[in-house]
């Protein structure tokens, strides 16, 4: 009742109004944008999971068809989700732990650190298209610059993308390109707000580095190593570029990750009520997995300051 009362009350005031109304008028633009190519296509992307639609004829409803059909009767759905969970289990944890690693390199305080922070970073600009193009011909198994070095030292390399064996690790390979990019930075960040104290309180009871790592660093930074795993996962989750450059989800559809499969069944097969399903299902199965990891981070995460 009271807040009722002041909102009365605030409506009532000529300024205030003008106030309001001047800042719903500047926010407008964004409001619009949102529902008009925000909100709108995700109800819209919703209601044609629920038909057969390919973009030509008007959407049909079929109910939870597309759904049943994915789950029941789709080899490449489950073939696409196991290179996607692939992909995912491998890449995460390597990106993270490199990225730490590196921020821990950079952060001690030597001549030229500056510059070794600056060339350890310049290359996770190079990202998309460009980067793969790049490792496509760096992994080329005959004239490529890896299998090159091997040779040097003896070494048969591998088929890389061109084996299905190889073409996924061959991936996550090239995604550790970026290890030295924007989660490094954050991850140094976190390291210099560390107190020196409690490095100290390690030397003083005799640990070595390691200690100092397992004891102090880890448990401090965990909040970030906790960010960036959620954000990693998501992320691995929507691979696609690096698959519809190289190798097209080949060969022998091992690298038919979930987006790229998405891709095909809406603009190579129209199949925009399949694809739409299939993007729902990423939704739901993101959200999930997210769940989970805060339910674990709540146990696994220390916060500084927080009450035990």
């Amino acid at each position: 009742m009271k807040n009722m009362k002041n909102l009365i009350s605030f409506w009532k005031s000529p300024l205030r109004r003008n106030q309001a109304l001047l800042g719903y008028l500047f926010v407008s633009p964004w409001i619009l944008g949102f529902l008009l190519f925000g909100l709108f296509p995700i109800i819209m992307s919703l209601y044609y999971s629920l038909c057969q639609y390919d973009v030509l004829r008007i959407p049909r409803f079929i109910g939870m068809k597309n759904y049943h059909e994915l789950i029941m009767k789709d080899p490449y759905f489950w073939k696409s989700i196991w290179n996607t969970m692939f992909y995912t289990f491998f890449r995460t944890p390597l990106a993270i732990i490199g990225s730490l690693l590196l921020a821990v390199l950079v952060n001690n305080a030597v001549r030229g650190i500056r510059f070794f922070r600056t060339i350890y970073f310049i290359p996770s600009i190079i990202t998309g298209v460009v980067l793969s193009s790049i490792w496509l011909w760096m992994l080329n198994p005959q004239f490529g610059l890896i299998n090159t070095l091997l040779a040097f030292f003896g070494i048969q390399g591998p088929l890389w993308l061109q084996s299905p064996e190889w073409s996924k690790p061959s991936i996550i390979l090239m995604s550790l390109w970026s290890i030295g990019g924007g989660r490094m930075l954050v991850f140094l960040a976190a390291l210099q707000g560390i107190p020196q104290q409690m490095y100290e309180v390690v030397d003083l009871d005799g640990g070595g580095w390691w200690n100092k790592f397992r004891h102090v660093t880890i448990p401090m930074v965990s909040p970030v190593i906790f960010l960036w795993i959620v954000l990693e996962v998501i992320f691995s989750f929507q691979v696609f570029t690096e698959a519809y450059v190289m190798t097209k989800g080949g060969p022998l559809n091992s690298t038919m990750f979930y987006n790229l499969y998405l891709y095909y069944k809406a603009f190579d097969d129209f199949s925009m009520g399949y694809a739409c399903a299939l993007a729902w299902l990423l939704l739901v199965f993101i959200l999930i997995v997210t769940l989970i990891q805060f339910k674990i981070g709540q146990k696994l995460v220390y916060y500084e300051g927080e009450k035990s």
